[in-house]
């Protein structure tokens, strides 16, 4: 109990000038008086054990380019030589935001069959007279922290503004699908329109050339 206190209270002096203590010793569950006297005191041994070894986990993580969990944290500083469990493990990288994210994988591929093959009538004519007169569309992908998020566009290239987009994270024809439903939605409606795009499977299958 008396460890977790001190952990609680070292996370209160870390984020002292971003919240106010009485704020951060509320949401902590310990008192303001508790707080200060440690503050005041010198540092105990289990406060200077904690402190080496939360050098030791961040050169772990930020060597893991930010990937390893507590688990293989753990491994990492037992074979330097420190005796702790994965459980403190664990509580100081939670206390310190050392969070996890997966590792960065391949580009994703395009493995979907491509069921239709339309002429290509827009014939890099990338000009237009009029709004709702051609539109292209293409989608990309972004790496995030949970992994690839797959973004699609549609834009009228009359304004060269993007009329429709939709955010996904597998790439489906459903992707590519709902940023034209939005356009058409955003736009009312549009009689008829050049739509051009790639030949990518999304836009290809037959639940986007339905629509």
């Amino acid at each position: 109990l008396c460890q977790g206190r001190d952990m609680k209270f070292a996370f209160v002096a870390k984020h002292r000038s971003i919240w106010p203590v009485a704020w951060l010793c509320e949401a902590l569950g310990v008192s303001r008086s508790g707080f200060h006297a440690w503050f005041n005191r010198s540092p105990s041994e289990h406060a200077r054990h904690d402190e080496v070894l939360l050098e030791r986990i961040k050169q772990s993580f930020q060597s893991s380019d930010r990937t390893y969990g507590a688990r293989r944290v753990w491994h990492d500083v037992l074979e330097e030589g420190l005796s702790c469990g994965l459980h403190l493990i664990e509580r100081l990288m939670r206390l310190n935001a050392l969070r996890a994210r997966p590792r960065r994988r391949g580009l994703p591929k395009d493995a979907g069959d491509r069921a239709v093959i339309m002429p290509n009538v827009l014939d890099r004519q990338f000009v237009a007279d009029r709004p709702n007169q051609k539109w292209v569309a293409d989608f990309t992908y972004i790496w995030t922290a949970e992994g690839w998020l797959y973004v699609a566009a549609v834009i009228d290239l009359f304004s060269r503004r993007v009329v429709g987009w939709s955010m996904n994270a597998n790439m489906t024809a459903q992707l590519v699908t709902d940023a034209l439903i939005m356009a058409i939605w955003r736009r009312g409606k549009p009689d008829a329109l050049l739509h051009h795009s790639d030949q990518g499977s999304q836009y290809t299958s037959e639940q986007f050339q339905r629509l």
